[in-house]
């Protein structure tokens, strides 16, 4: 029997695994980098172990590190968790060699998937379908669009599309340099890319008694960079033939590699219904809890039973219902997806029947730039796939949210977009809906004036208050570009825009508008005023009374979007060098994401003040280019 358990990992799914550990009567140990060291997972774990430094290869990569520290806090079990170390089968061999019990399949089932190519070769052999390969030397215009993917790990790492053949050398290049600095190994390999394909994956579930569960289909379509944004099971409107089918060939696979554990088979479904094998995920999925919801188990409490020698009952219980999950991330999606970093005031979820908030954050933390953006993982569960979409979209519209920059807006939008609500999704959503669904949310002007009566409500109780016996002169005060004029008398408050101001405090505010009474709560932090409505939050920032002079740059400079770390600079690029508008100058490196720095105009570039391995702050000027002069005006005769 596991008495204790490591997890070797951090954030929501360390969390996540200490919750089932308590409920079982497990007791917990967390391994923790320096900015972690008070983070929530390491303050829920009974007792917590020190990774020296901040960066992941310093500290949750270091297999020897992690195992050190279970076998000084005494545990007797190791669950990696997701990401980090949980496919590296070199770790789970280091775990059993310590004689510690490994929650994770065979390192030999790992090793057989870890390589995409290597997996597809195997399950070629089982008879799985899959896209046939495409050698990049000798790809042809009838070949494109092309998918380039990095042959070792996941999550969207070393993967891109490729729509001319002018650019797939470049691609090439760049894909197989970010494949090496996140998993340590270049190989990248090409496939055709199905258009508007979807992404339906397969929960497997083996013991060590030779009984294999197919927990039902999960579709995980919408995507950014190719990373999941929004999962549901079971996949909406799979024919019954094909659902058969997948779960045969995810057993297959499962059974192939002598699978024990959870894991995950993944395939691309095409709109002609055709499946083809994807990669298997040789670990718990991010998004497990939405299968968990359906089948009403715990994976992890059974993935902790199985490793104990627990056999599984012949067949899995039933499905019910209906859950969809949504991820949320600090990022803005109207910015190219970038990272947002800060202080965290508030997460707040409404606690309701059929919702679940699984997270590694509660409100006072910070979030850094070391690690996933990832917030939250917010579920709902339903009799219908209706009820819980509309679920999820009310509680995320509901939910308090203070600090970072937040998908949570877009997430909204999403759920609500006719394509998703008939389940017609597919992987090409965003590309196609991004511009529409991160416009400006509807009432940010009420918003405003909430947000200036509360201030003076806030400056009227600091300095006594009161009112005056003559009508006072308007007052003007501007929000994120809405000017709000008001006033107040002995009759009360009066606001242009509105029919009547029912009632002001300095943190909330009722107004009256088209008959329509509204509710408005109101939170300063520093130059930030978060107003939180029942039909969704803003974030809004005092506009300055005059410019600040000293927010002007030169023409040209590239200013860092987000803290983090610059890791390439385009191959011959020095100061003198002539660029081109939108051409790739270097990438930064930020919460497990590069991101792309592009020259703004045509030019020569002027400056270059970062080189690879420096950290930057977000504003920090990377480089000048001097915009190239059209023409030259002509000399006066």
């Amino acid at each position: 029997m596991i008495t204790s358990l490591l997890v070797a990992n951090r954030g929501e799914i360390a969390c996540r695994v200490f919750r089932t550990c308590a409920e079982l009567g497990v007791s917990t140990v967390a391994v923790h980098s320096d900015p972690d060291a008070d983070a929530l997972h390491t303050r829920t774990a009974d007792a917590a172990v020190r990774l020296p430094g901040a960066a992941p290869a310093d500290t949750y990569l270091r297999g020897e590190l992690v195992v050190k520290a279970a076998l000084a806090a005494g545990a007797d079990a190791v669950h990696p968790g997701y990401g980090f170390l949980s496919e590296n089968a070199d770790f789970a061999r280091a775990v059993q060699g310590a004689g510690l019990t490994w929650i994770g399949p065979p390192p030999e089932a790992i090793e057989a998937m870890a390589s995409k190519t290597r997996a597809k070769d195997l399950m070629a052999k089982a008879g799985v379908p899959l896209l046939a390969p495409v050698d990049p030397a000798t790809a042809t215009e009838a070949d494109l669009p092309l998918l380039l993917k990095a042959a070792a790990g996941g999550g969207g790492r070393g993967m891109r599309v490729v729509r001319e053949l002018a650019h797939l050398e470049d691609e090439l290049t760049a894909a197989a340099a970010e494949a090496r600095s996140a998993f340590g190994d270049g190989e990248v390999f090409a496939e055709p890319y199905v258009e508007r394909g979807r992404h339906i994956e397969v929960q497997v579930l083996a013991d060590t008694h030779g009984t294999v569960w197919a927990l039902g289909t999960r579709d995980c379509s919408l995507q950014r960079r190719h990373q999941k944004v929004i999962e549901e099971a079971p996949a909406p409107g799979l024919p019954d033939g094909l659902r058969t089918s997948l779960h045969a060939a995810a057993t297959a696979a499962a059974r192939a590699v002598g699978y024990v554990g959870a894991g995950t088979v993944e395939f691309l479904v095409d709109t002609e219904g055709r499946a083809y094998f994807l990669e298997m995920n040789t670990r718990l999925q991010v998004e497990h809890p939405v299968t968990e919801a359906v089948f009403g188990v715990d994976l992890v409490a059974l993935q902790i039973r199985i490793a104990e020698g627990e056999p599984l009952p012949a067949e899995p219980p039933a499905p019910s219902g209906h859950a969809v999950e949504a991820r949320l991330y600090a990022e803005d999606p109207a910015q190219d997806w970038q990272p947002q970093t800060g202080p965290l005031h508030a997460l707040e979820i409404p606690e309701e029947p059929g919702l679940r908030l699984d997270t590694g954050y509660v409100g006072g933390d910070t979030v850094g730039i070391h690690y996933d953006p990832m917030l939250a993982k917010v579920v709902a569960r339903a009799p219908t796939r209706a009820e819980a979409v509309r679920k999820l979209a009310r509680a995320l519209v509901r939910a308090r949210v203070h600090g970072p920059v937040t998908n949570r807006d877009l997430l909204v939008a999403s759920l609500r977009h006719p394509d998703f609500m008939s389940g017609h999704q597919d992987t090409g959503f965003y590309d196609r809906h991004l511009a529409a669904l991160t416009e400006e949310q509807p009432g940010e002007e009420l918003a405003a004036v909430a947000a200036a009566l509360a201030d003076a409500a806030r400056r009227g109780s600091r300095f006594g208050g009161g009112w005056r016996n003559v009508p006072s002169q308007p007052q003007t005060k501007s929000y994120s570009g809405h000017e709000v004029r008001y006033r107040r008398d002995r009759d009360g408050w009066d606001a242009e825009g509105v029919d009547r101001v029912v009632s002001v405090a300095p943190d909330r505010v009722t107004l009256e508008v088209a008959g329509v009474r509204k509710r408005f709560l109101i939170e300063v932090h520093g130059d930030r005023v978060y107003v939180d409505t029942p039909t969704g939050s803003h974030a809004l920032t005092p506009d300055p009374r005059f410019p600040d002079p000293t927010a002007r740059t030169a023409p040209g400079s590239l200013l860092a979007p987000m803290p983090g770390t610059v890791v390439r600079i385009a191959e011959g690029l020095a100061e003198g060098s002539r660029v081109v508008a939108g051409q790739p100058l270097l990438w930064l490196e930020a919460m497990k994401m590069e991101h792309r720095v592009s020259a703004p105009a045509s030019g020569t570039l002027t400056a270059l003040h970062v080189a690879p391995g420096r950290q930057v702050e977000v504003g920090a000027l990377l480089a000048v280019v001097q915009e190239a002069q059209e023409a030259q005006e002509e000399p006066e005769a």
